[in-house]
């Protein structure tokens, strides 16, 4: 019989016990990794092949810079599905930008998480509410508009090479300015464009193909 190989990272031990429990008890499933942080379960992905990776959403760093390796690299295959408390539209258009294949509300039976979970591994994207289909153009059409308008030339390149994966340091070498420099542009960058962080940037980044979106040559 064939069974999905699921990774699960979260930062809480009852939650880890409670899914493993969950999954290990279906015959369809099997657990391959507990993971308490967002390195290692990058690190159980990439070594273990896993068909679905479980990822709880309070974990610190849930959207640095290994999760966006994960979430645009093609080559791991994974299915990514985050578990959450609560989401909201706008999460969940960043969400679905990055190419996650689900979300787990934790307020969810086991019977309906284990119907996701299926669906996900049958190759479905699961929604949790009917907003969610809302969300998306959000995410891939008014934010590319928006940062057109406002940001500088310098800002976009400073964006495309943030969604290639360069750490602040990688930047100011390639741009030839300090590493510091970048994090002003940065926070200039997520106030312009109300968001909070640069795996969503990325995300942008990513979603938006026009000559803006380009890194310009200086």
């Amino acid at each position: 019989m064939h069974f999905s190989r699921v990774v699960i990272a979260s930062r809480y031990p009852v939650v880890l016990l409670g899914l493993n429990c969950l999954l290990e008890a279906e015959r369809d499933f099997k657990v391959v990794a507990r993971c308490n942080d967002i390195a290692s379960c990058f690190k159980a992905m990439q070594t273990l092949a896993p068909d679905i990776a479980i990822l709880d959403m309070s974990m610190p760093d849930i959207f640095g810079q290994a999760m966006l390796e994960v979430a645009n690299s093609g080559a791991l295959g994974v299915r990514l599905v985050f578990l959450a408390a609560s989401v909201e539209d706008r999460d969940l258009a960043m969400l679905a930008a990055a190419g996650a294949c689900g979300v787990l509300l934790s307020e969810e039976e086991p019977e309906t998480l284990l119907q996701t979970l299926r669906q996900v591994a049958d190759g479905q994207k699961t929604l949790p509410s009917p907003s969610y289909e809302e969300a998306i153009p959000y995410a891939q059409t008014t934010i590319p508009e928006k940062y057109l308008a406002v940001l500088t030339d310098r800002e976009r390149q400073i964006m495309r090479l943030v969604s290639e994966g360069l750490s602040n340091k990688e930047i100011g070498r390639r741009l030839k300015v300090a590493d510091g420099t970048i994090k002003v542009h940065l926070h200039h960058i997520f106030r312009k464009l109300e968001i909070s962080n640069r795996t969503v940037l990325a995300t942008l980044a990513v979603s938006y193909s026009g000559p803006a979106g380009s890194p310009s040559a200086e």
